[in-house]
């Protein structure tokens, strides 16, 4: 019995192992970008304790800002040695490897060893697992994917079995006799199938960290048109004539509709963004390295920078290099130039960049030496992230086979099982049926719309992305029941 609860304990301290590994990844991916940033100031004669108290003031790093600031509080509050402060932080960090940085740095310190060579020892240390943290992540997805597909297909066989139980029943009451209803074939496509979804919807959310930041204006542009839908359907559920009008279109035409008006909005606003700043993501590892390599001759940080925005670019990047010069020209503050830069780019790991370049700019100068790390790192990371696409875009196929099978499945049970034998049916059945039939092609429509936004969140990182799949999902529910339905009314007449 001891053995057993042993076992259990183990079991669940795995479980809860690999789920705070999942949430603390995000976290670590801060590490490299802050570990580069110590490195530069480090290589100027600022010690990692003036470091912290610098990235105090770094949102964009909100758990280095939070452990800066603990240090930063022990010594200036507490009182106590910045040493020993780092020592207990160390101790108590949720993150491992900021951990072990810690604790080396202090051992490196006390020990009177060379702390810049320490710093970039374990900055390449880092980056190695990052990247080899970001090529691991695409079979994680991959495997996500497919069992998304696998538990669909279970939910769809098991609607096929409880519609062979449920026909019957119907049937068997037509004749008067009573065995039952179609509640299960409800349950399966109104609260299983979403929820289902919705699952494995928060597991893509935990995996598949994006790249971009800020996106609530996207999601709010879908706000106007859902509340337009919601007073329409309050209005098709109160108003008799417009259910009466809805009734004439039909619910699955009319539902798609309605997805389609909640989702073009953000659709349109989300696409403008992902082309600026995909593009920014593209360019951005190759100005780094015309930067690094301007440095290496022995120019100014300032003057590399400029050289190498200059460099002609054919994408819309190139515009917004050219007013950060611009702005350096003209003695806008970097803080200043930064702030106008968060405002046009949403993406994490070009902010990130041009912080360390503003950075090292305020400091005064910086090793070429860690610009080139910079410059690799987001190389490695940029392929790492063309190469999870490139990889996972097989796989957007997925959902629209799905849906054609779905509502072929559909439309296929419902004619074959549920309508026979149909001479012993009454017309009054016959028509509550028909309504299943079309209360049901909108609920498949639905949740197909709503697989949208997992295909999107795992190849785009994004939930945003997930209206166009959605809009194209439904719509494809939509062709594949209406043919399959009209296909197979005509079978039936021809039989009949």
């Amino acid at each position: 019995m001891v053995a057993t609860v042993s076992e259990k304990t183990n079991i669940l301290s795995r479980i809860s192992s690999t789920f705070s590994n999942l949430i603390f990844r995000d976290r670590d991916r801060e590490l490299p970008f802050a570990f580069i940033l110590i490195t530069l100031m480090a290589s100027c004669g600022i010690s990692p304790y003036e470091s912290f108290k610098r990235l105090m003031s770094v949102h964009i790093l909100p758990f280095i800002q939070k452990e800066s600031r603990e240090i930063v509080r022990q010594v200036e509050v507490l009182g106590k040695d910045p040493l020993n402060a780092m020592l207990r932080r160390a101790e108590e960090t949720e993150s491992k490897i900021f951990s072990d940085f810690l604790k080396g740095y202090v051992s490196t310190v006390k020990s009177g060893g060379n702390v810049t060579s320490y710093l970039e020892s374990k900055l390449r240390s880092v980056i190695e697992i990052q990247t080899a943290a970001a090529i691991r992540s695409i079979e994680k997805l991959e495997t996500l994917v497919e069992s998304y597909m696998v538990m669909l297909l279970i939910l769809l066989c098991t609607y096929i079995l409880t519609a062979v139980m449920s026909s019957t029943a119907v049937i068997s009451s037509t004749l008067g006799v009573r065995l039952g209803g179609p509640s299960l074939v409800y349950f399966i496509v109104f609260v299983a199938m979403p929820l289902t979804s919705i699952f494995f919807m928060l597991f893509a959310h935990i995996l598949q960290k994006g790249t971009f930041i800020s996106v609530r204006k996207v999601y709010y542009r879908a706000l106007p048109p859902a509340v337009g839908v919601a007073v329409l359907l309050a209005l098709v559920i109160l108003t008799p004539e417009v259910r009466a009008l809805v009734d004439s279109l039909g619910s699955s035409i009319f539902i798609t509709v309605c997805l389609a008006a909640i989702s073009l909005p953000p659709l349109i606003s989300y696409r403008r963004m992902a082309k600026l700043n995909l593009q920014a993501e593209e360019e951005m590892p190759s100005f780094l390295r015309d930067v690094s390599e301007t440095r290496k001759t022995g120019t100014s940080p300032e003057k590399s920078i400029v050289q190498s925005a200059r460099i002609k670019r054919s994408t819309a990047f190139s515009k917004i290099l050219r007013q950060v010069v611009n702005q350096i020209e003209w003695g806008v503050s970097l803080r200043k130039i930064y702030r106008d830069l968060k405002e046009r780019i949403n993406s994490w790991p070009v902010l990130m960049n041009f912080l360390i370049l503003i950075e090292t700019v305020e400091v005064g100068g910086g090793p070429s030496d860690a610009l080139e790390m910079l410059a690799s790192y987001s190389e490695k990371m940029r392929d790492a992230e063309k190469n999870k696409r490139d990889m996972l875009r097989p796989y957007i196929i997925l959902p629209f086979i799905w849906s054609v099978l779905m509502a072929l499945t559909f439309t296929f049970t419902f004619f074959v099982i549920t309508q026979i034998p149909t001479a012993y049916i009454s017309e009054a059945s016959f028509m509550t049926l028909e309504r299943q039939m079309d209360i049901l092609s909108s609920a498949m429509i639905f949740h197909c719309w709503l697989s949208g936004f997992f295909i999107g969140k795992v190849t785009k990182g994004t939930f945003a992305a997930g209206f166009e799949y959605s809009v194209l999902l439904a719509v494809v529910s939509l062709a594949s029941l209406l043919l399959s339905q009209n296909f197979m009314s005509t079978i039936v007449e021809v039989l009949m």
